[in-house]
């Protein structure tokens, strides 16, 4: 968490947000009545070929619908189960499956119409996780499931403060007093937004310690202080647990967002009614998919 401190910000070490369903009321508070920007590494919209044969306007109007799709959170235990109002999908390992057959039984064309704009590789990073997916280390399914359903969803109906970026716009513009602007981080991207290099793997505690000098040296340029406890975290590694990624990814994401914050990547996704309505976009992201056609060869 970083707070505004004078010109920068002071950065607290990571911690579990706890009760999801309060998360929203404690970090207004924690605001004093200011503005909150939040980075969520997680899917925030939905595949244009999934979209397109819905008929709300954009994503944020599906949300708030949803409760008339009342299994559309349970995921598929096998294909017979797939359909449109139950699109998540595998609840197991089952031999044969493939992300073809779960596009093929959404009645998508192939596998890469279950990927956001976003999601697909770029000329920066590799491919990220195709929405639906529930499935092994590389999924991001379930994480959308537990933040639609305990978080999001329930703040849109309550009419909590919640803006979604960027279906609403730019995300300075979202920043009024008492309200939280959450918009999806990715740590893949910010590593590069950021300028820096990972050598290994930032599921050990060796790498991400390795990776020390470089986040601070960002912090710097953010004008963004530690406080002893990230620092000491920071320097360590993030604990030798399976969670110090989750701390590590974290901190990207924080800084990420402050990098856009300062102005030093865009606040707006690309110029395309698809991504606006619907699937979303990566916080500061600009590099662009890289042509289907291209990628495969």
């Amino acid at each position: 968490m970083a707070r505004r401190s004078g010109s920068g910000w002071t950065i607290t070490a990571p911690r579990p947000v706890g009760d999801v369903a309060t998360l929203l009321s404690r970090l207004t508070g924690e605001a004093d009545g200011g503005a909150v920007a939040l980075g969520a590494d997680l899917p925030i919209g939905l595949p244009r070929a999934y979209a397109a044969g819905r008929s709300e306007s954009g994503f944020p109007a599906f949300l708030r619908g949803v409760r008339d799709l009342p299994d559309f959170f349970t995921v598929c235990a096998s294909l017979d189960d797939i359909g449109p109002g139950r699109p998540f999908y595998p609840a197991r390992g089952v031999a044969g499956m493939t992300r073809l057959s779960h596009a093929l039984a959404l009645g998508l064309a192939d596998a890469a119409a279950l990927c956001r704009a976003c999601d697909r590789a770029t000329a920066e990073r590799p491919a990220g996780a195709p929405l639906f997916w529930t499935l092994g280390a590389n999924q991001s399914g379930k994480a959308a499931i537990a933040a639609w359903q305990t978080l999001i969803l329930p703040a849109l109906e309550s009419g909590a403060g919640l803006r979604l970026w960027p279906f609403e716009g730019p995300i300075r513009s979202l920043l009024s007093p008492g309200s939280v602007a959450i918009a999806e981080t990715y740590p893949a991207e910010a590593l590069r937004h950021l300028g820096i290099r990972l050598r290994g793997s930032k599921r050990r505690q060796m790498d991400r310690r390795a990776a020390a000098g470089p986040l601070m040296a960002a912090m710097g340029l953010l004008a963004a202080t530690p406080d002893d406890a990230i620092r000491r975290a920071v320097h360590d590694g993030f604990g030798p647990d399976a969670a110090g990624e989750d701390r590590f990814d974290s901190v990207l994401g924080l800084l990420c967002l402050l990098n856009v914050l300062a102005g030093n990547r865009p606040d707006t996704a690309p110029d395309d009614p698809w991504i606006q309505r619907w699937e979303g976009w990566v916080l500061g992201q600009t590099a662009l998919p890289v042509p289907r056609a291209a990628a495969v060869a």
